[in-house]
């Protein structure tokens, strides 16, 4: 696990983009849960931190497609998958395993 923010840098529905061991990844915020994507749809390369959070969805900006926060599931074209990191808090800070 690395070092990724502060949860006070991401809002509530808020969203961070990091650079971490060469990947661009997203994190986010859901009332208090942290997620950790790739930053890059998985159906043509639209940056997902131009996207939508709700209930637990993000929404690719491009084509609205949207995947599953938990698993990366995408919900409108099953064919896709958004990576998810593992994460975990320690305190007041985020860590994701990016292997």
């Amino acid at each position: 696990m690395i070092f990724a923010a502060k949860t006070s840098e991401i809002p509530s529905f808020g969203k961070k983009g990091v650079t971490l061991g060469g990947k661009a990844l997203l994190l986010v915020n859901v009332k208090g849960e942290f997620f950790v994507c790739d930053d890059e749809c998985p159906h043509q390369g639209s940056p997902m931190s131009g996207g939508i959070v709700k209930e637990g969805f993000i929404s690719c900006p491009r084509h609205g497609f949207r995947f599953d926060l938990r698993s990366g599931a995408c919900i409108d074209a099953p064919a896709f998958q958004l990576k998810i990191y593992p994460t975990e808090l320690r305190g007041d800070e985020l860590f994701v395993d990016i292997s």
